[in-house]
């Protein structure tokens, strides 16, 4: 057990040892290793150095990166290369004309990176304060500023600052080589003197340039007017250019507007004498078709069911009228047989009977034509003599069945009632042969009506000529 414990506090005891000592180098390191920064530079002095030319000199510079310091034997000290400003005035500082002249400018300066010049910077500047550098560069401006002005006269000073600024920086670089210090940027900032040479020469040139202002503003004030006077003519003739070309567009428009009005007008005419053309072209159309509808429809309505209806009729009363036909025919076969026996008695006998049988006859026809059933009659003969035609039909038809009854049995009705009629007061023309009397046929109109046929001699006069 104890000999675990040993073994533990050993190896602390180890681990502490070398703790310290990595302790202790990294201090050793820290104190003897110096870093430099690119705004400074280290100098290490105490032991001799070769130099690149061959030389050998008894410090050295290091401008960046790092160094060990040797202990006992060097030390090492910064020396800082960052600008610092310098104000440099000099009064009565004759000029090259024996102006005295007052300058006052601002210098920024700096120690030299060149390897020859930092070396003089560091053994003439080595452990001092900025402070101090920056008044020796400022004597040495000061010296250097009396030189040049001493070469220019007052108007380069005055007027060609930049030039004067750079004369001074091309005298001042020696010298400052010489101090190990690097002038970078110098700017004259006043230049002025006692006599007020460069304000009177100020107020000639002043004076000129405003005699040679008014000049050129009368110069510019007259070409203004000029320049108005032309713009406003121009304006003017272009205003009543503008003016003329307007009223030209407007009398074109209002021609054109005219033209187009007319154009409309005589368009609206035509199209409303076109529209009432079409219109009365379809009306007529439209009155065509009425009237070949109404012709369809009377057609339709009136003519096809009266053609209808009258051939029904007709067959109708045909169909009627057939057993009487058939009845007649055999009656007129018994009576054309009994002709036939009268023939064989003779002429005389058969008078005498057709005569004795006569009013039996005439009473049978009276009554058969009585049989016929009138529904309607008709009239559009136009005058008076058909209505009476109509009445006489009756007597006719008693006459033309009397008439039809001879033919059938061979005798001749009129001859045997010739000398009666003779006898007779009038001789009218209702005799045998006498002349024409309207025929009786069957309505083809309705069932049971009777239709009235006029000779030819009576429809003549009669418009429409039929009844």
């Amino acid at each position: 057990m104890s000999t675990d414990v040993d073994s533990l506090i050993t190896v602390l005891v180890a681990a502490v040892a070398v703790l310290v000592g990595f302790f202790i180098v990294i201090a050793i390191v820290k104190r003897f290793l110096f870093i430099c920064g690119p705004q400074e530079i280290l100098v290490f002095s105490g032991r001799s150095h070769k130099l690149p030319d061959g030389t050998v000199s008894n410090y050295k510079i290091l401008h960046g990166g790092r160094g060990l310091r040797l202990p006992f034997l060097e030390i090492v000290r910064r020396m800082d290369m960052r600008l610092f400003p310098v104000e440099v005035m000099v009064e009565n500082a004759y000029s090259a004309g024996g102006i005295p002249l007052t300058v006052r400018a601002i210098a920024n300066v700096k120690l030299s990176s060149d390897d020859v010049a930092v070396r003089n910077a560091v053994e003439r500047f080595l452990d001092f304060h900025m402070s101090q550098i920056a008044v020796a560069a400022q004597q040495t401006l000061e010296g250097v500023l009396r030189e040049v002005i001493s070469q220019l006269t007052p108007e380069e000073v005055n007027e060609d600052r930049l030039k004067f600024a750079e004369s001074l920086m091309d005298n001042a670089r020696d010298d400052f080589h010489k101090l190990g210090l690097e002038l970078e940027v110098l700017k004259v900032q006043h230049v002025s003197d006692e006599q007020e040479y460069l304000s009177n020469l100020g107020r000639a040139r002043i004076a000129g340039m405003l005699r040679d202002a008014e000049n050129a503003e009368n110069s510019a004030n007259q070409a203004v007017a000029e320049n108005k006077a032309a713009a406003r003519e121009a304006a003017e003739t272009a205003t009543k250019q503008a003016e003329t070309a307007v009223v030209q567009s407007k009398n074109i428009a209002a021609g054109e507007m005219a033209t187009l009005d007319a154009n409309a007008k005589e368009a609206e005419n035509q199209a409303g004498m076109a529209v009432e053309t079409a219109r009365m072209k379809a009306e007529q159309h439209l009155q065509e078709l009425r009237a070949t509808l109404e012709k369809l429809r009377l057609q339709c309505d009136v003519v096809l069911p009266a053609e209808a209806n009258r051939k029904a009729e007709q067959l109708k009363a045909r169909g009627q009228a057939a057993p009487a036909i058939e009845n007649g025919k055999a009656v007129a076969e018994a009576l054309r047989l009994v002709a036939h026996e009268w023939a064989a008695a003779g002429d005389a006998g058969r008078d005498v009977y057709v005569l004795q049988q006569l009013p039996r006859l005439a009473a049978s026809a009276a009554k058969r034509v009585a049989g016929s059933a009138v529904g309607s009659i008709k009239l559009v003969a136009g005058d008076e003599s058909a209505y009476t035609a109509v009445l006489a039909s009756y007597p006719a038809a008693v006459v033309r069945v009397l008439q039809e009854t001879g033919e059938a049995l061979g005798i001749d009705i009129a001859r045997l009632l010739a000398p009666a009629k003779h006898g007779t007061s009038g001789g009218g023309g209702s005799g045998g042969g006498g002349g024409q009397r309207p025929k009786a046929r069957a309505p083809m109109g309705k069932p049971g009506a009777t239709e009235i046929i006029d000779p030819p001699e009576t429809r003549r006069g009669v418009p429409g000529g039929e009844a």
